[in-house]
C-alpha cells in the first residue's frame, strides 16, 4: 500500500451484529471488520438487505404540489429575479421530501415550473439532458429549437432531444408559466452531462410567431413520414416533431371513450383512455430517457391499483379527483402535480364535472423514466384487481 493510500480517511464503517445470516461476533471478527474499513472494502453479507431487497425501495416519497402555490411563488419570482446569463432560466424545481433537499422530483426526473414575463427572452443554450415543456394554461410564448420557432399553447407537449439549441421568448402582454421535465438527476448520477451557452439574443427572423413550426409542417401529419427527412432522423435520438398539439391529443382521447360507449375496444380499462406520445420516425418513445403519456378518466371511474418500476410525475390538466399513491391520498385539481415513486401502487378516481373540466373528465399528463428501464430490461408492471 502506498503512503498516499494510507493517508486516505476511510468512509467505510462496519458494525458486527448478532443477526440472522450473520457470523458470530468475536474479537477476531471485529478485527477483520477494522481491516475491511481501512482497505475500503465492504463485505456483501453486511449490506445484502440494502443492496438486494425483495422489491424496490424508493428514496422518493409520494408527494403533491398545488398549482396555485407554485403559480403564486413563480409570479413573485418574476418580479424579483431577472432572466439572463446569471440565472439563465426562471425555473423553480420540485424537491421531493425524501431526497434530502436536492432539486429532484424523483431519483431520475427533474420537474419545474418555468415563468416568463411579457417581452422577456430566455437566452439560447443546449445540454445533453433530454427535455420537454408541457403547457397547462396560457399562450403567447414561442420556444425556438434549432432556430425553428414553435408555438406553445394550452395542452401542447413540446419534446426536445439532448444537445438541441433552444431559447424562449414571450410575445404576449402577460406572463406565462409551464412545466419543464428533464432527466437531470439520471445524467448527473451517471456523470454524463454537458452544457453549452448559445447566442445572447435571437435575430428578428427567429422572433417571428408562425402558426406552425417547420417541424410540424414536415412531421405533424398523422401516419405520414416525410421521405426526404427519413435518412436524417437519428434513430433513438428523440422525436423530430417539436410540438404535439392539444387538439390532436384531445380528439384521440375522446375517440377512445366514444368507442367504449359503443361497446368496442379502445380504452385500457373501463372509463380510462390513454395515449402515448410517440416519435413519428420510429414509433418509439419521444425521448431516449423519458416516456410521456396522457390519461383521460371518465367521471366516476376509478383506475385499478398499478405498480411500475421506475418513477413518474403527473400533472392534472383538467378536472378534479382523488389520487392514492401508496399510503398517501390527496384531492387534486387543475395544475396540481404529484409524484409516483418506483413500485408504489397508484389508483385514481375521477370526480370531474363540466364545471371544472372542458371534457367533463379528469385529464392528466404523465412523464416517467420507463425508456431507461426498458432498455436495461428492468421495467416491470403489475395491475391489481379492483375490490
Amino acid at each position: 500500500m502506498s503512503d498516499r493510500d494510507r493517508n486516505v480517511v476511510s468512509p467505510v464503517t462496519l458494525t458486527a451484529d448478532d443477526g440472522p445470516g450473520q457470523p458470530p461476533v468475536t474479537p477476531e471478527l471485529e478485527d477483520l471488520y477494522r481491516g475491511f474499513e481501512q482497505a475500503l472494502l465492504v463485505p456483501l453479507w453486511t449490506r445484502i438487505g440494502d443492496l438486494m431487497p425483495e422489491r424496490p425501495r424508493s428514496r422518493a416519497r409520494p408527494h403533491r404540489w398545488e398549482w396555485r402555490t407554485l403559480l403564486d411563488l413563480a409570479g413573485r419570482s418574476g418580479d424579483l429575479v431577472p432572466v439572463g446569463r446569471g440565472g439563465e432560466r426562471r425555473a423553480i424545481a420540485l424537491a421531493n421530501p425524501g431526497l434530502g433537499g436536492r432539486p429532484y422530483a424523483t431519483p431520475t426526473l427533474w420537474a419545474a415550473i418555468q415563468y416568463l414575463m411579457p417581452g422577456e427572452d430566455a437566452p439560447e443554450h443546449r445540454h445533453t439532458q433530454n427535455a420537454f415543456r408541457f403547457v397547462v394554461e396560457g399562450e403567447g410564448v414561442w420556444t425556438v429549437v434549432e432556430r425553428d420557432p414553435v408555438p406553445m399553447r394550452r395542452g401542447d407537449f413540446l419534446p426536445q432531444a439532448g444537445m438541441s439549441w433552444h431559447a424562449h421568448h414571450n410575445a404576449a402582454d402577460r406572463p406565462m408559466a409551464w412545466i419543464d421535465g428533464l432527466d437531470i438527476p439520471f445524467q448527473y448520477d451517471v456523470e454524463a452531462q454537458f452544457f453549452d451557452f448559445g447566442r445572447d439574443e435571437l435575430p428578428a427572423r427567429e422572433r417571428t410567431t408562425p402558426e406552425r413550426s417547420r417541424s410540424e409542417r414536415l412531421w405533424g401529419h398523422p401516419g405520414l413520414v416525410p421521405v426526404s427527412q427519413v435518412a436524417r432522423a437519428a434513430p433513438g435520438a428523440g422525436s423530430p416533431l417539436l410540438r404535439y398539439r392539444w387538439e390532436d391529443t384531445d380528439a384521440a382521447l375522446s375517440d377512445q371513450l366514444e368507442l367504449e360507449r359503443e361497446g368496442r375496444p379502445g380504452t385500457v380499462e373501463p372509463g380510462h383512455a390513454l395515449v402515448r406520445y410517440a416519435d413519428p420516425a420510429t414509433g418509439g418513445d419521444v425521448l431516449p430517457t423519458v416516456r410521456a403519456q396522457f390519461h383521460r378518466i371518465r367521471s366516476g371511474a376509478e383506475t385499478a391499483p398499478r405498480r411500475e418500476t421506475g418513477s413518474s410525475v403527473y400533472q392534472v390538466f383538467d378536472g378534479s379527483g382523488r389520487v392514492t399513491v401508496g399510503d398517501a391520498s390527496w384531492s387534486v385539481r387543475r395544475g396540481d402535480l404529484f409524484v409516483v415513486p418506483s413500485w408504489a401502487p397508484l389508483s385514481i378516481r375521477s370526480e370531474a364535472s363540466p364545471s371544472d373540466s372542458d371534457s367533463g373528465a379528469l385529464d392528466l399528463f404523465q412523464f416517467g423514466d420507463a425508456p431507461v428501464l426498458t432498455k436495461l430490461n428492468l421495467f416491470r408492471t403489475h395491475v391489481e384487481e379492483n375490490a
